[in-house]
């Protein structure tokens, strides 16, 4: 059973920093591009869409959405079969739940989510 779990979302104040971790378990992790999403607070209904945020192959190559470009950096630990997120200079525009989805052929498995609320 494939499951991503996703951790680190939380309340912090522009300017701030958060670091998001997703751990993964029953898949071959290492050979799965691995991205965040992120879907702002409201618009949850299925099929909505979720925006990717950032992407990381298996091999380390990383690709960022030009909002977050300087100020969000992705990583991977295929040792542990995790992926984080380190967000720094968060904005309120930011919030959002964010989602981690392991991606293979077009398969795609998702997290639940976690929430990220920049306010002050």
């Amino acid at each position: 059973q494939v499951q991503l779990v996703e951790s680190g979302g939380g309340l912090v104040q522009p300017g701030g920093s958060l670091r998001l971790s997703c751990a993964a378990s029953g898949i071959i992790f290492s050979i799965y591009t691995v991205g965040w999403y992120r879907q702002a607070p409201g618009k949850q209904a299925p099929g909505k869409q979720r925006d990717l945020v950032a992407s990381i192959t298996g091999g380390g190559s990383t690709n960022y959405a030009d909002s977050v470009k300087g100020r969000f950096t992705i990583s991977r630990d295929n040792a542990k079969n995790t992926v984080y997120l380190q967000m720094n200079s968060l904005k309120p525009e930011d919030t959002a739940v964010y989602y981690c989805a392991a991606v293979l052929g077009g398969m795609f498995y998702w997290g639940k989510g976690t929430l990220v609320t920049v306010s002050s």
